[in-house]
Order: structure tokens, then C-alpha cells, then sequence
């Protein structure tokens, strides 16, 4: 065998070994590493659904708020429409109090 070729062999050789004996995880040390990862997991959806609900629990608050301001929008709407009205008939019968004391004669 030629010096490189027997360098090609050895250093295959060695590669195949380091690869054999390192390549290989045992069953237990990829349950242990797979557990770990799920315990993550498992919190980060435990963590997810108390987000989730958290926001959903928000959302219902805040339609609940917006229904209760578009109702009292309305109420306040028709609060002003009656106080147009009322000023309206305020004016009027200042004007015929005005009226009737012109009309009456100064003793």
C-alpha cells in the first residue's frame, strides 16, 4: 500500500470508529432529553391557555363596555334632544312674560 492510500485507510478507519462510539445516543439519555422538552412543552401550553383566556375574558369586558357606552351615547343623544325642546318652550314663555308686562299699564 502506497503512504496515502494507507492514510486514506486509517483516517477512514478512525472516522467510521469516532462515529460509531459517538454518533450513538442511548435510549435512556433521548428519553431524559425528549422529557425535558416536554416539561417545556407542557408549561408553555399551560402558559398559552392562561393568556388565552386572559384575553378572552378581555374581549368580553370590552364589547360589554363598548355596548354599555354606545347605550349611554344614545341616552345622551336623546337627553339633548329633549333639552332643545325644553329650551325652546323656556324661551317661549319668556317671551310672553315679556309681553304680557309690556301690555300691563304702570299705576
Amino acid at each position: 500500500m502506497t503512504l496515502p492510500l494507507i492514510k486514506a485507510a486509517s483516517a477512514t478507519v478512525i472516522l467510521a470508529s469516532a462515529l460509531g462510539v459517538g454518533g450513538c445516543a442511548t435510549r435512556g439519555f433521548v428519553r431524559e432529553q425528549v422529557g425535558v422538552v416536554n416539561q417545556r412543552v407542557d408549561a408553555l401550553e399551560a402558559r398559552l391557555r392562561d393568556t388565552d383566556g386572559a384575553a378572552r375574558s378581555g374581549l368580553t369586558t370590552a364589547q360589554a363596555a363598548q355596548a354599555q357606552a354606545q347605550a349611554a351615547g344614545g341616552q345622551a343623544q336623546n337627553n339633548a334632544q329633549r333639552l332643545d325642546q325644553l329650551n325652546a318652550r323656556v324661551d317661549g314663555i319668556e317671551q310672553r312674560m315679556q309681553q304680557t308686562r309690556r301690555k300691563r299699564p304702570r299705576h
